[in-house]
């Protein structure tokens, strides 16, 4: 979930009304994001600088807010407080307009041919009249940032660039050359760079050398020039330094080049309906004419409103509460989103909703239904189980096991479904044969390697961690395993096993004897001769992890479900583990 910083003062300032801090985290409640830190800026500098200074009185108060992950219009101060104040009822959901200009004066971004061998896309759209001050420049510029990191991947589905439209002149022209083609000033810099120059340049940059990767092996660059050949930008790494935006900056060209078309769409329509509120025409845009090699041409940016026919019956089944179309039209204006409601053919009632530019987020009628229950307010939604609600088979067996282990005087641990390759075989006494575990393809840490094929390591590495409790610790867990299966889509399947585990200063091998026949039992297995297929019997097994001749396979219906035994003092020695144990593990999908 990304967390948008923005200074107190100036919220409350755009608010309208200053609040406690118990007040605006019930706002954000409410509105269904989170007040996830109060800091200042100074504070954040000491915690990156180690520094034990001392808060001083006059320090800016910073709230930290986390939004959903698809709400990108809220990223920003300006979609923050514009999102706040319509949910309060105290302004208008805004009507964003595209300038009637006639297609002679429009800007026209011309796209050449061999950019489809790097980044085939670009949007484009100007912002004329706009007034910028420190703060909406600083919070045009982390708006980027933030989109950037979301849902432009970092840059390798979408790169935004900006432009002083006053220092450039159209028509535009976006291009792929050989890198060494390509010479600019870039942003910040004064010399000169050829752009194969720029990604050794940017090896040392910290911010930039992240962003190499996606075209420094590409045979050719992407980059915008206007009429006089003046490089906007080399995207998606650095704009040149000759169009940077300033404070004094009036009219910004706002180009976004992609290898996504539709998530390049949702980027612009991003960037203009936030700022287009300091524009001196209020949320009017300039369109940008973008020609294509074939001679087909597009008019961007798009803020047509989509409209959507939700019915009434599904918003109240889903929300569970039932409400009239007048309600559900007066919830969804506070969500931004306006609402009339029709009638269909069989007297059912439906809303239909349009959709503005800037909630991208709203794909499915669920969502519609979502922001109702949102408007309405959760907490105020009766509780109630749905009646179609019921639990999978072998989740409710599982919580029946679960409960009957506990009562045996078992304590329930929950470990990671992954661990190391060492754990899952070397230290189990165990071979890998290639055929059994999920690998995995680039794991972040040797600690995270494999799925387990088993519960044992997680089940003797709380034991290790553990093994200064008193004795005798008997625990279990009830979870799943993954192992590979080619009849399968994915190549792997889960199994649910139930494991349980006894140290102390004897082996305890006949209590995991006992609970291993109270779980057949319970499942109502009885014990039977070996060959009959009516019950359970054990049998002798040569498991590596287990002592040989203490050990033994559980065969139900014919079929192995599962082995207990006392565990190998070499597997206890590999976890560190001083005292026997006895081990069970059962795969309990068999009993349903």
């Amino acid at each position: 979930m990304p967390t948008v910083s923005v200074g107190r003062d100036r919220l409350f300032e755009a608010l309208g009304r200053t609040y406690t801090q118990e007040e605006f985290e019930d706002l954000c409640f409410k509105f269904g994001i989170e007040l996830d830190d109060v800091t200042t800026e100074k504070a954040i500098v000491r915690k990156e600088k180690h520094l034990e200074e001392e808060a001083t009185q006059d320090e800016e108060v910073i709230y930290k807010i986390e939004v959903p992950a698809n709400r990108y219009d809220l990223l920003c101060l300006e979609g923050l407080v514009q999102a706040l104040r319509i949910f309060g009822g105290l302004d208008p959901i805004p009507t964003y307009t595209v300038a009637n200009i006639s297609s002679k004066s429009m800007l026209k971004m011309h796209v050449k041919p061999e950019t489809s061998l790097i980044r085939p896309y670009v949007v484009c759209a100007v912002l004329r009249g706009i007034t910028f001050d420190e703060a909406r420049y600083n919070s045009f510029i982390d708006l980027q940032d933030r989109l950037h990191q979301n849902i432009c991947r970092r840059r390798t589905l979408v790169a935004i660039g900006t432009h002083d439209l006053d220092t450039i002149e159209g028509p535009f022209t976006y291009e792929a050359l050989p890198p060494s083609d390509i010479n600019f000033v870039p942003l910040k810099q004064v010399e000169n760079f050829r752009a194969d120059e720029l990604m050794e340049f940017y090896q040392s940059d910290l911010k930039l050398k992240k962003f190499l990767h996606i075209i420094e092996k590409s045979p050719v660059f992407p980059v915008i020039y206007d009429h006089n050949r003046t490089v906007l930008s080399l995207p998606p790494i650095i704009n040149g330094a000759h169009s940077a935006i300033t404070l004094k900056t009036k009219n910004v060209f706002i180009e976004c080049t992609a290898t996504d078309l539709t998530k390049a769409s949702i980027v612009l329509n991003t960037m203009v309906t936030m700022f287009s509120v300091y524009c001196e025409r209020k949320f009017e845009v300039e369109p940008v004419e973008v020609i294509y090699p074939d001679g087909k041409s597009r008019v961007y940016p798009d803020l047509l409103l989509y409209h959507m026919e939700v019915p009434l019956s599904y918003i109240n089944g889903t929300t569970g509460v039932p409400l009239e179309a007048s309600e559900v039209k007066s919830l969804l204006n506070k969500m931004q989103l306006h609402a009339k409601h029709s009638v269909s053919g069989h007297k059912e009632c439906n809303l239909i909703v349009s959709v503005p530019p800037t909630r991208s987020d709203v794909l499915h009628p669920c969502d519609v239904a979502e922001d109702v229950a949102i408007a309405y307010g959760y907490n105020e939604i009766p509780d109630k189980k749905p009646a179609f609600l019921k639990p999978l088979p072998l989740n409710e067996l599982s919580n029946l096991i679960r409960l009957e282990i506990a009562m045996s005087g078992y304590t329930e641990v929950l470990t990671w479904i992954l661990c190391s390759y060492n754990e899952n075989f070397a230290m189990l006494n165990r071979k890998d044969d290639k055929s059994t575990a999920v690998i995995i393809g680039n794991p972040r840490s040797s600690d995270f390697e494999i799925v387990r094929t088993s519960l044992m390591p997680g089940i003797l590495k709380t034991v290790k961690h553990n093994k200064d409790h008193p004795k005798p610790i008997k625990i279990y867990e009830v979870g799943d395993i993954a192992v590979l299966d080619e009849t399968k889509d994915v190549g792997a399947k889960n199994r649910r096993q139930l494991a349980a585990l006894y140290c102390g200063p004897n082996s305890g091998f006949e209590l995991i004897h006992g609970l291993v026949d109270r779980i057949m039992e319970v499942n109502g297995a009885p014990f039977v001769q070996a060959g009959d297929n009516a019950g359970y019997y054990i049998e002798r097994s040569d498991e590596p992890e287990f002592l040989p001749g203490r050990q033994a396979h559980i065969i139900y219906k014919g079929k192995q479900i599962g082995t207990f035994g006392i565990v190998h003092p070499e597997v206890l020695n590999n976890f560190d583990i001083p005292d026997p144990c006895s081990y069970a593990q059962l795969n309990i999908e068999n009993f349903l």
